[in-house]
């Protein structure tokens, strides 16, 4: 039996098993590099040059070992997996790579280079849930079908979603590595982006760890509070004009202000005394 190409379960699930069994030896040609183009769709966006260039020099020494997969567009071809091997392989100066050549839908496409990339855990955080909401947002899938479809927990989908709320720069900070996601799940506490993104800085400056960054957060938390509290203390002013609206009405007022805007209410305690209240104030 000829040697099989190993494709991943996203492969596998999306395409039949008698067509993962054609896919052998003897499906392997050779392509012109200069013929394959990266698929619009590929979420994978950045791609850590000096890994690169190391695989470079590992198939500068034994070849593409794994053929890419590729879709036939015209003349040339789009990757359906196996860009990361086509970069390097570009860098190492080959004229033509090994590949595999399928025949698949544009939707077939973009699930199998989203569901491929997510198996192989060739994503950073960002892409990865940024191809967790492609999927549910193009296939219609529940977070529960997704769960199915990748092998990963519908927990482990939502958390990784949730990563999508950062402030842009944030999401980039996690993209090029300089803070990791365990940092982007804890900054996702601060409402404010603009404060997010400085708390982000400050990890990267005084190189804070995750653990440090939930006591630094849950501490701007309390100063909040007692800020928010110490607001809502009454001003002299308040508390004379409380007295004053309690002489006119004859009954408890509360005057309740936050910042610039706030309420007042005026007891009451049966109709007989609303109806009073509301002669008081013509109505």
């Amino acid at each position: 039996m000829s040697k099989k190409f190993g494709l991943g379960k996203g492969l596998n699930a999306l395409i039949p098993s008698e067509d993962i069994d054609e896919v052998d030896e003897k499906s392997k040609v050779y392509i012109s590099i200069n013929k394959i183009r990266a698929n619009s769709e590929q979420p994978r966006k950045y791609f850590d040059s000096e890994k690169i260039s190391e695989l470079s020099k590992s198939i500068l020494n034994h070849g593409v070992i794994q053929p890419l997969i590729l879709q036939k567009d015209n003349e040339n071809y789009i990757i359906v997996a196996g860009e990361r091997r086509w970069r390097a392989a570009k860098l190492a100066g080959l004229k033509e790579v090994p590949a595999i050549i399928m025949d698949l839908s544009k939707s077939q496409l973009l699930e199998i280079s989203l569901i491929e990339n997510i198996q192989r855990e060739d994503l950073n955080p960002i892409e990865e849930a940024k191809a967790f909401k492609q999927l549910i947002s193009e296939f219609n899938l529940t977070q529960e079908a997704l769960s199915e479809r990748v092998g990963k927990s519908r927990t482990t989908i939502t958390n990784s979603m949730r990563l999508l709320n950062l402030d842009e720069r944030v999401q980039n900070y996690v993209v090029e590595g300089v803070i990791s996601e365990g940092h982007g799940r804890t900054l996702l506490a601060i409402e404010d982006k603009e404060i997010q993104y400085k708390m982000a800085q400050k990890v990267i400056d005084d190189k804070i760890s995750v653990r440090e960054l939930e006591k630094i957060i849950k501490n701007l938390g309390k100063e909040k509070k007692k800020s928010e509290d110490t607001e809502g203390e009454m001003s002299p002013y308040l508390k004379d004009l409380r007295e004053k609206l309690e002489s006119k009405f004859g009954t408890k007022v509360n005057i309740d202000k936050k910042r610039s805007k706030g309420k007042i209410e005026i007891e009451y305690y049966s109709n007989e005394d609303l109806e009073r209240i509301l002669e008081i104030i013509n109505l």
